[in-house]
């Protein structure tokens, strides 16, 4: 039996997801296999591997990929980190499967100064990672 599998999922895996798995590898170490994906693959986002960057996780192999349904029956957890993701998402038929939603804004729809934007990108990657730690403290 191997580690358990936790599969973020967001509309795009451009930001939000590829955040938490970057988070969840380099906080939870080897206790998890950890992947993300997307209900579409928008690509990874240059703004989210430079804040990652900045956070000293690289995120920059990382790809943008769409859910894969034999990976979303296999995972012990499903975590989406967007509403329009939580809402559409693909039926988990693996019952032991925990399915949670812990939602983010889009960082990628800020607006404003580049300042403002940069600023969002980094409340977002804070907000995931302190989410992330909350999961392995309490184990939820």
């Amino acid at each position: 039996m191997g580690k358990p599998l936790i599969y973020f999922i967001c509309t795009g895996n451009s930001c939000r997801s590829q955040m938490a798995e970057g988070w969840m590898r380099k906080l939870g170490g080897d206790r998890f296999e950890v992947k993300s994906a997307g209900l579409e693959a928008h690509g990874l986002n240059p703004r989210a591997v430079q804040t990652m960057k900045e956070a000293g996780v690289d995120i920059s192999m990382h790809t943008s990929d769409l859910i894969d349904l034999e990976t979303l029956n296999k995972a012990a957890y499903v975590i989406t980190v967007c509403g329009h993701a939580d809402e559409h998402c693909p039926a988990v038929t693996n019952k032991n499967a925990v399915k949670w939603h812990w939602g983010f804004e889009d960082p990628a729809k800020a607006t404003g100064t580049e300042e403002e934007i940069t600023s969002k990108f980094a409340e977002v990657r804070d907000g995931i990672r302190a989410r992330i730690e909350q999961f392995l403290c309490e184990g939820k």
